[in-house]
């Protein structure tokens, strides 16, 4: 065995050390992005995309070699390993890579400039951070306008770290906004169950219930009432899965004004003043920070 001393860099990650906790960053990486690119502007982007644009497969003439776009979306889904606030607009691009036309490539090249000018900032995990475990989880209904599915959005703390998060959309299409919070709050809960696992086999125990932060009010209510009616039958497992939880004490449903539900981030585009809000949320710092 050999002492290489500090961590530094780990698969293209950068770990950097001050009092306040550790840095973690991919700039280098984001550099190598940028390159690929080959953009001829110095351009940079306050946000990752504009507010409200939606995409659809019949948007802009097709690539002639989509190899790049490719490539590229490749490489930005790599990055989401530190960089939260793009998360949810990488999963939007990533949905055309079988056929990307020029509008798509456009948005990608929007995320690089943003990127470029955002190369620094890294992750910080705090080190006098509590280890209580504190989610957020929303949805957006029918939010894809090409097959009318949801996206979930998520994203979990261990005291002010955040240690977890996603932007995903949902497997099927939700009969209601009520059925498209439930399989949020289903996919979080899940996520929460196995984090308080893996933080019991580390040493690390979680004696109080996991507050899993929601704006939606209707959710929280027919996840406390023991009565299914004829307009929630339709979401009757997942009300069970996190129902069975919640009376175990595994999680609790606090209340958040929407103005401060933080999973906003991973299920659409946001103002600039918005967007810059909730990534502050994210204990986003620059790489130098100390």
């Amino acid at each position: 065995m050999k002492d290489l001393g500090y961590l530094r860099n780990f698969l293209g990650i950068g770990v950097a050390y001050s009092p306040r906790g550790y840095l973690l960053s991919q700039s280098k990486y984001i550099a190598n992005i940028l390159e690929q690119t080959r953009l001829s502007d110095t351009r940079v982007e306050d946000s990752p995309l504009e507010l409200n644009v939606k995409y659809s497969s019949s948007d802009g003439v097709p690539l002639p070699d989509p190899t790049l776009y490719r490539t590229l979306v490749g490489s930005l889904v790599y990055l989401t390993i530190t960089r939260p606030d793009i998360s949810y607009v990488v999963h939007v691009v990533s949905q055309f890579v079988v056929s990307p036309t020029t509008v798509h490539w456009a948005a990608v090249l929007c995320i690089c400039r943003y990127l470029r000018g955002s190369q620094f900032k890294s992750l910080l995990f705090p080190s006098s951070s509590s280890l209580e475990l504190r989610a957020y989880s929303d949805a957006d209904w029918a939010g894809d306008p090409i097959d009318r599915k949801s996206t979930t959005g998520f994203c979990i703390f261990l005291g002010d770290s955040l240690i977890s998060w996603k932007s995903k959309k949902q497997d099927i299409v939700s009969h209601s906004s009520t059925e498209a919070e439930y399989r949020a709050m289903t996919s979080t809960t899940t996520e929460i169950v196995w984090l308080r696992w893996l933080l019991f086999d580390m040493g690390v125990i979680l004696s109080e219930p996991t507050s899993m932060y929601y704006d939606n009010k209707s959710a929280i209510q027919i996840a406390h009432n023991s009565v299914f009616h004829e307009r929630t039958k339709h979401i009757e497992i997942d009300c069970h899965y996190t129902r069975h939880h919640l009376q175990h004490g595994t999680i609790t449903l606090p209340f958040v004004s929407s103005a401060l539900q933080i999973a906003d981030l991973f299920m659409k585009t946001h103002s600039i003043k918005r967007f810059r809000f909730l990534i502050d949320k994210l204990s986003m710092l620059p790489t130098n920070a100390s």
